[in-house]
């Protein structure tokens, strides 16, 4: 959530940026100006009764000293009447301040500088490259077919027991899966990371923490019962760990990771590009998060970046990363960094991670600050990627690794396996 002094004294800028989101967000940002304007007015004029109201109680208190109670009764009339007026601005208080909050929901984060216009994903840049695309000749299988040769994943039980997009993994399918969770969550606990096991439930509180809610609350799965919803990445549970939390300068950055399964409805999905693993209702996912000094975030942007790249190069991978145009970009982010992997079969790109820097935008929701050494008190930058999301990196690396004697199984992994081949 943008905080309301930015918007108030940077409007043209807010507004320059938020265009390379192509929709033109003025209107709702001048209301958010507007009904600030009146709280401040009507703070201010509850604040001066206040004042009004401690001044006379220490009059009174100084009459009753002085056996004027006479006199300290009728100035009592006037505070009577000032918790009055004071009541109705409270209550008009609460309910601009309601306003605001609904309003500032409805902007996303401004982009970064360096994010260019764009309507959609097929005007994003292509930043890096790495590893080499073969062909695998006419015998190549995608992976769907891979996965029914060697038993590794059955998706029509997974719709029998619950419905598409929630396949059952068999055999040396569920190892790799456990393997390369293993293999994630070792290799993010080398580089700093300490790892939590965190509630796959969060409450109502923690989707609008980290913006989940409202933008994306036809695609998350309600339990309505209880009023919970099932996580769709482990960012929302990590990250609202620290919701209304000070720290200290010190303690900063903060690094998290966790392994959870993901779920997510994907309204709207159909086609050839959900087939097999390619998009599904609930998958596995090893998540980074860090909470950082914001003139330190963009520095830990890049290591995040270049611990993806490291995850993806020892499974021996072709990837790409692309920096996100404005029209592609998540509703909270303010710079996003995508890793698409070569799916070799289906000879087409598959999104594997997706690298963000937020900002202050969540941090302002979740009320995360930090006191600094000169004892300021401002809002940390939050950070996330995945490291890595499992479904299509299993596509990619049957696809990929395929030959005539089956899946050999990238050296990195082996000793999360315990086998080399398939």
């Amino acid at each position: 959530m943008l905080q309301v002094p930015y918007l108030r004294e940077n409007t043209e800028k807010a507004l320059s940026g938020l265009a390379k989101r192509n929709k033109d967000f003025s209107a709702t940002v001048q209301s958010i100006i507007s009904v600030d304007e009146s709280r401040r007015k009507l703070q201010n004029e509850l604040d001066n009764l206040l004042a009004e109201s401690n001044k006379i109680s220490k009059i009174i208190g100084d009459l009753f000293k002085e056996g004027k109670r006479e006199e300290a009764d009728g100035m009592k009339v006037r505070t009577t009447e000032i918790k009055e007026e004071c009541k109705g601005i409270e209550t008009n208080l609460s309910q601009l301040e309601e306003e605001l909050k609904q309003l500032l929901y409805l902007v996303p984060n401004v982009p970064h500088e360096s994010v260019v216009f764009g309507k959609g994903a097929e005007e994003n840049e292509v930043v890096y490259s790495s590893g080499e695309i073969h062909a695998l000749g006419e015998s190549k299988l995608p992976h769907w077919e891979l996965c029914e040769k060697h038993k590794l994943i059955d998706f029509e039980l997974g719709v029998k027991i619950t419905g598409a997009g929630f396949p059952v993994y068999i055999g040396k399918g569920a190892r790799l899966q456990r393997a390369l969770i293993n293999f994630f969550l070792e290799e993010a606990m080398k580089a700093g990371y300490t790892e939590h096991q965190v509630p796959h439930l969060v409450n109502e509180a923690s989707g609008y923490g980290t913006g989940q809610l409202p933008d994306k609350e036809g695609q998350m799965y309600h339990v309505g019962v209880d009023d919970l919803y099932l996580i769709p990445t482990a960012e929302v549970p990590l990250t609202n760990l620290y919701r209304d939390v000070l720290l200290k300068e010190e303690q900063l950055p903060i690094k998290l990771t966790g392994y959870t399964p993901c779920f997510r409805r994907e309204a709207g999905s159909y086609g050839k590009d959900v087939r097999g693993l390619n998009r599904l209702h609930q998958f596995d996912k090893v998540e980074i998060v860090q909470l950082s000094k914001q003139e330190d975030s963009y520095a830990l942007l890049e290591d995040m970046v270049n611990h993806v790249k490291g995850l993806l190069n020892k499974l021996e991978l072709p990837f790409r990363i692309l920096r996100l145009c404005g029209g592609d970009m998540g509703f909270t982010s303010s710079l996003t960094f995508d890793f698409e992997v070569y799916s070799a079969a289906q000879e087409r790109w598959l999104e594997v991670s997706s690298t963000s820097n937020f900002e202050t935008f969540q941090a302002n929701r979740l009320k995360c600050r930090y006191k600094g050494s000169d004892g300021k008190t401002q809002l940390v930058h939050t950070l996330n990627g995945s490291a890595l999301a499992l479904p299509r990196i299993v596509a990619a690396l049957l696809e990929n690794h395929q030959d005539e004697n089956g899946v050999r199984i990238p050296q990195a992994l082996v000793p999360y396996c315990g086998f080399e081949r398939i």
